[in-house]
């Protein structure tokens, strides 16, 4: 009798990508690194595993937003303290801090789970072209569109 194949820990094969978010808009971006941080690119995918790649995201400061985002859409936090609701345009969190523009959209489409934080810790994102991951060799992966 044949049963499903489970993929093992030490046998997850993992290949760090790069990807140039020069141009590329927010929402697709994000979604195709979260495929990959989880995995889902590999016939070895399973939903309980961290089978995915670490991903490196380089020029965050070029990513788009589509329409009127950037005046529009807000980026909402809390102090902790009462009263203490804040917000900022997307254009000065771009301005202020751009890869944590990229590492929000893409934690907001991995699991809110444990697992889905293990899963952001594989993601690097700068906001220039310069990483120091040149010595893992990472493969460039392009975002349709």
């Amino acid at each position: 009798m044949q049963g499903t194949y489970v993929v093992r820990e030490r046998e997850i094969e993992r290949h760090w990508r790069l990807v140039d978010a020069d141009g590329v808009v927010l929402g697709r971006l994000a979604s195709e690194v979260a495929a990959v941080l989880r995995g889902k690119h590999k016939p070895t995918y399973t939903p309980w595993l961290d089978t995915g790649d670490p991903v490196v995201v380089i020029n965050a400061r070029c990513v788009r937003l589509t329409g009127r985002k950037l005046d529009q859409k807000l980026h909402y936090w809390h102090t902790g303290y009462p009263s203490g609701l804040r917000t900022i345009s997307y254009r000065k969190f771009m301005d202020k801090d751009p890869a944590a523009v990229v590492r929000l959209a893409v934690r907001g489409m991995l699991p809110k789970t444990p697992l889905g934080r293990a899963m952001l810790t594989k993601l690097k994102v700068y906001a220039g072209p310069e990483h120091p991951h040149a010595a893992q060799n990472p493969e460039p992966m392009t975002i349709g569109g």
